[in-house]
């Protein structure tokens, strides 16, 4: 197969020094699924990559580089399994003959800068060769919701040496005061947990690249899939109505009803408590739009509606068993 290497072992130290990338980030880069990226190599076997010595597939740059060329070349109406077997030249002829006017193709991408390493290498390295128009930059975090305000930015690229928790609603932040519809959150060490919160506010996520070209891949992909960040809903269309029984009621109720030897008073404690959780849970929620909010508010009404019934349901039965009613 064209553009190809040998299938061997890598350990994982020597996989960072290669700059090698595993499945997941080889296909966001690519701005590909995982499971498109996966299924392409199995019916195309589109590469032959190495293998980490768990049995991982890694991707090197040039190979991450080839597959956002059958992406973009896919999504103008080329057929993957042709596409499969061309070797790069062509790929890149192809893509060179249908993008737009030369005056289009080298469409530069307006940056918010945010870490002063960021900033350094970018200075040095020459910012304006890979595209990038600067239009305002920040070296510390705690100060970026006030430099970067008002900079226009298509994309915040970030860099953070040690990423934690607390990072999050400054990155967020300095997000909405540059206007960027993107973000690269750059990283040498980060939890897990951190990872997942700013990929749930729709930033870009990996460790410092090594070689400023794999930046160039990370913000072209962070822009062609670039998605709004999680907002947090409004008030709720319609007010959840006081309940008829609070919590400790229905609680005191359950207690009372061990005393009788029918199970449903108990049992129907336990899922008006359930079914009341759900309802503030849905009326907090996080929206990434306006129908995913109008969604929890549809939500948060159904719930209480199933409340109400129930509670006239509660009331009755606690009448035939004898179990104490608050007041109404």
């Amino acid at each position: 197969m064209a553009d190809s290497i040998k299938i061997k072992e890598v350990s994982e130290d020597q996989s960072e020094r290669k700059g090698m990338h595993r499945t997941g980030v080889a296909a966001r880069l690519a701005g590909l699924s995982v499971e498109t990226l996966r299924v392409w190599e199995r019916r195309y076997a589109l590469s032959d990559t190495d293998r980490s010595v768990h049995g991982q597939r890694l991707y090197s740059t040039e190979q991450v580089r080839r597959l956002g060329l059958l992406k973009q070349l896919v999504d103008q109406g080329h057929p993957i399994g042709v596409l499969a077997g061309l070797p790069m030249r062509q790929l890149e002829e192809m893509t060179a003959s249908q993008t737009l006017p030369a005056t289009a193709t080298k469409q530069l991408m307006r940056v918010a800068l945010l870490g002063e390493s960021l900033i350094r290498r970018l200075a040095a390295g020459g910012r304006a060769s890979l595209g990038l128009v600067v239009r305002a930059s920040c070296a510390q975090l705690a100060q970026a919701d006030t430099v970067l305000q008002g900079a226009d930015a298509d994309l915040l690229l970030v860099e953070l040496s040690e990423l934690d928790d607390s990072a999050v609603p400054r990155i967020v932040a300095a997000r909405r005061a540059c206007g960027a519809v993107a973000v690269v959150v750059l990283y040498r060490f980060c939890a897990s947990a951190t990872i997942r919160q700013l990929r749930a506010q729709g930033c870009l996520v990996a460790r410092v690249p090594p070689e400023l070209g794999e930046l160039l891949l990370l913000c072209r992909a962070a822009l062609a899939n670039a998605r709004p960040p999680l907002r947090e809903r409004g008030p709720a269309a319609e007010a959840p109505r006081p309940r008829r029984f609070s919590d400790e009621a229905l609680l005191d109720m359950a207690a009372a009803a061990s005393r009788v030897d029918c199970e449903c008073p108990r049992h129907l404690v336990d899922i008006m408590m359930t079914i009341g959780s759900f309802e503030r849970y849905s009326a907090q929620c996080a929206s990434r739009n306006e129908a995913d909010a109008q969604l929890h508010q549809a939500l948060q009404v159904a719930a209480g509606q199933a409340l109400t019934i129930l509670e006239g349901a509660m009331e009755r039965l606690a009448r035939a068993e004898g179990l104490p009613l608050p007041p109404a």
